[in-house]
């Protein structure tokens, strides 16, 4: 049984939780800020940082950039997109992966380092 609960402005299905869709969020934003439609900032683009020469994921590391991780980040290894990438460095050419599921003893995973060309860019 789906329970429909009505709000002024929008309806909630408490069965599946479905979310807005997302040309609607601006609009949801403003009602419950109570602001006007108009008046909404558009999703402005942020300038994209410069790519640095190596990059880390993991934010202990002293290579994490979290200004860089606001945008889509897409990385080559010879000429291949790569998705499971950790960490980078373009001047010494080689990308770190995980090693499957396999953990060390503090729960991290496991990587693995290969060489070859790579390229890393905005999408």
């Amino acid at each position: 049984m789906i329970e429909l609960l009505a709000s002024p402005l929008r309806w909630h299905c408490r069965a599946d939780r479905a979310r807005p869709n997302p040309r609607e969020w601006d609009f949801i934003r403003a009602v419950e800020k109570e602001v006007p439609v108009n008046e909404v900032p558009a999703n402005e683009a942020k300038p994209t940082p410069p790519l640095p020469d190596r990059l880390s994921t993991d934010p202990r590391s002293p290579h994490h950039v979290s200004a860089v991780f606001e945008h889509a980040i897409g990385i080559r290894l010879n000429d291949k997109e790569r998705f499971d990438v950790e960490e980078y460095c373009i001047s010494e050419g080689w990308v770190k992966v995980p090693a499957g599921k396999t953990l060390d003893r503090k729960g991290h995973p496991l990587m693995i380092k290969l060489k070859g060309k790579v390229d890393a860019f905005y999408r």
